[in-house]
């Protein structure tokens, strides 16, 4: 009696192999879903680094707007508002500005 509820149990489990393509897939579809574009938008990001030049507008990681007016090894410098200037490192520009917001004074509002 005993041996034949052994046999019964053992043919209930699925084969070893059936757990490792369990494995695989899930392991593709997080390489496909995470890995893959993270790694894409790292090399987008470096060669953007790379190609910064003078004039270029760019937003820096900490949300600060500036125009490259030098391109130094590792470090550019940005110039913020009218004689101020400021030092950062490459790796801190988060991308390129793209769009300039333009506001008139009679586009400005006052709250009284």
């Amino acid at each position: 009696m005993y041996l034949f509820l052994a046999q019964a149990q053992a043919a209930q489990r699925p084969p070893m192999a059936t757990h490792l393509v369990f494995i695989g897939l899930i392991f593709l579809i997080f390489y496909l879903l995470i890995i893959k574009p993270q790694k894409q938008k790292q090399l987008q990001h470096q060669k953007m680094m790379q190609s910064l030049k003078k004039n270029d507008e760019v937003i820096t990681i900490g949300g600060i707007y500036g125009t490259i007016i030098n391109v130094k090894d590792k470090s550019v410098v940005l110039r913020i508002a009218d004689n101020i200037k400021l030092e950062v490192q490459r790796n801190a520009i988060a991308g390129l500005r793209k769009d300039k917001p333009e506001v008139s004074e009679g586009q400005m509002e006052t709250k009284t």
